[in-house]
């Protein structure tokens, strides 16, 4: 598609990895150096992240605002017969049963208890949550969220339900991601292998894994990327908060390191590892960029972080406003406008190919047989795609009017916020974890 020829633009975000014997380096953790066709480096965006951005964030998203995010975990699945309640070897078909005394349900109990969403709310918390939800229903909605108006959706504390190690892994968890890479990556029919990524390709044509990306347009290539980058978070976030120990006292959740390298070591990978954390890097530059592009909406004096206690609301909103600022303030944003810049008609089309991928992969999310995994799956491709809805309006949004009186061209549900505040708060802590686990296989000889 030479309509869509970019040079350059997304080789930049493709970082360099430097060799060493150590484990650390192995493992892809030196990611370092220079962004090819750039000034960037990674150090900058690891120092922006950590020291910057990581603090103001994590503050936000503990106030009442960003905590609960409405959600319906009941949706069947759209696409095949879901019957896996979780994701151990023995109850692949057979659901789970709760308090089952019966050895060969132990291993389902246990990860049924460890992928289970604690909905616990008190009165006066529920009581608030449906007076934000007619503050809401009041203003003028850009879109109606299913998931908000389905008598199954239900409000989920995300403190209380972190994402982490569920047990949730096998047949039922490969078929969500190789559903997604297979069926919604623009993949070519000439490729006839598996595309996930955490798969190493072992093929004898001397080709790379990313090797058939090669004769894509920059938009599919930057999509899969994407989708890649939001696989390596979780897989990030599953291996830092892992359970290490289980007893009758208590559970002890820990790096596991060697769950870290299964997934990103260069050797253990045939090299794709270093390739999944250089796309985690491209996810965070292209929501990082929405983040600085949405501040004209939300920094409206009629925009609230409603919760019903006025003094918070308003301090919540000068730290979102302050974090806005933050990421604004980077100095080598992803630029967006050199997507979709072909041919108008062409370009309309591809873009609503894109929408439209997106929508498949949410209701993907449905089909996940660990209801803690797709508490936070749905929340993370809700929140990407309100970003790629961000970058993709960038008219409207210079368009809203100048006074609070003025029809909005640009809006964004509660929801959506949430959602997209939480989605980079998954990431910008992926990129903080680095750190550890490089600090961890430093000392591994």
């Amino acid at each position: 598609m030479k309509r869509y020829v970019f040079l350059g633009v997304l080789s930049m975000y493709y970082l360099q990895v430097s060799s060493s014997s150590s484990a650390a380096h192995g493992c892809f953790c030196q990611v370092t150096g220079s962004l090819d066709d750039c000034a960037c480096d990674v150090e900058t965006i690891d120092a922006f992240n950590n020291e910057q951005l990581f603090p103001k964030l994590q503050k936000l998203l503990e106030s009442d605002y960003f905590r609960f995010y409405k959600v319906n975990l009941n949706k069947p699945c759209p696409f095949w017969t879901d019957n896996a309640l979780c994701g151990q070897k023995n109850c692949a078909v057979i659901p789970c049963t709760p308090y089952s005394a019966e050895a060969n349900n132990q291993e389902c109990e246990k990860a049924e208890t460890l992928g289970a969403v604690d909905s616990s709310l008190s009165k006066e918390t529920r009581q608030a949550l449906l007076e934000w939800n007619k503050h809401d229903d009041e203003a003028e909605r850009f879109c109606v969220i299913d998931d908000e108006e389905s008598p199954d959706s239900q409000y989920v504390d995300l403190l209380l339900n972190p994402e982490r190690f569920t047990g949730y892994k096998g047949p039922e968890a490969w078929q969500i991601w190789n559903s997604i890479y297979e069926e919604n990556c623009f993949k070519p029919y000439t490729v006839k292998r598996p595309l996930n990524p955490m798969v190493s390709y072992s093929g004898t044509d001397g080709k790379t894994f990313y090797s058939w990306l090669d004769g894509q347009c920059v938009e599919k290539r930057a999509f899969f990327r994407l989708v890649s980058g939001l696989h390596s978070s979780i897989n990030i976030h599953l291996s830092a908060r892992y359970l290490l120990d289980d007893n009758w006292f208590q559970k002890k959740w820990g790096h596991n390191v060697s769950e870290f390298q299964q997934r990103f070591d260069a050797q253990l990978t045939n090299g794709e590892g270093p390739k999944r954390l250089r796309n985690l890097y491209f996810l965070y530059l292209i929501e990082l960029r929405a983040l600085a592009k949405v501040l004209p909406l939300l920094q409206r004096p009629s925009f609230q972080l409603y919760t019903g206690q006025p003094t918070q609301d308003r301090q919540h909103k000068r730290v979102l406003l302050e974090l806005l600022q933050v990421a604004k303030s980077f100095p080598l944003h992803f630029d967006e406008t050199s997507l979709f810049a072909g041919n108008k008609e062409e370009a309309a089309n591809l873009k609503e190919d894109f929408r439209l991928t997106f929508r498949n992969i949410s209701r993907i999310m449905d089909c996940v047989g660990c209801f803690k995994c797709r508490l936070w799956g749905k929340l993370q491709t809700q929140g990407l795609g309100t970003a790629l809805k961000i970058l993709f309006s960038e008219r409207q949004i210079e368009a809203l009017p100048k006074s609070s009186s003025g029809r909005l061209t640009f809006q964004l549900s509660r929801q959506e916020i949430v959602s997209l505040l939480n989605a980079f708060g998954r990431i910008s802590t992926s990129i903080r974890e680095l750190e550890n686990f490089r600090s961890l296989l430093s000392k591994v000889r």
